[in-house]
């Protein structure tokens, strides 16, 4: 049978799950509003992240109390993700960087759609809608 935490732990750990959601709908709300694939790209990587820490911190506090020794276990979580977030978005700015290489390359007058709100090319993107007009 469990034993009840006390209150100082089950509002801390309520208050750091309470935060991670917060930091979760910030993102999803920065991914919905920002328009550039490189503006999309830092809500979910910085985000995410801290709501990660929020859940780890939640995780070691809810089991150090309830097993009343001191549970490490999460830190393998945090820790792996917090080596990866960082690397998986600059392979994703490095794609991207790629992609845009290619299509020049190749002498394509058109911008691809996903690349027609971006901040860095604001001049090709008035070229195109210029020219798709009669």
């Amino acid at each position: 049978m469990m034993a009840e935490l006390p209150i100082w732990a089950e509002w801390s750990v309520a208050l750091l799950l309470a935060l991670s959601g917060v930091f979760t709908l910030s993102a999803a709300v920065g991914v919905a509003r920002f328009k550039s694939f490189f503006q999309r790209m830092h809500p979910p990587a910085l985000a995410f992240s801290f709501s990660a820490w929020c859940v780890t911190l939640a995780t070691i506090i809810y089991f150090s109390v309830q097993n009343e020794r001191l549970a490490l276990h999460a830190w393998l979580i945090i820790i792996f993700l917090s080596l990866t977030v960082p690397v998986t978005t600059i392979l994703l700015a490095r794609t991207e960087l790629f992609r845009r290489r290619t299509a020049q390359d190749q002498g394509h007058d058109e911008i691809p759609p996903s690349l027609i709100h971006d901040v860095a090319a604001p001049q090709q993107a008035q070229q195109a809608q210029k020219a798709q007009t009669p």
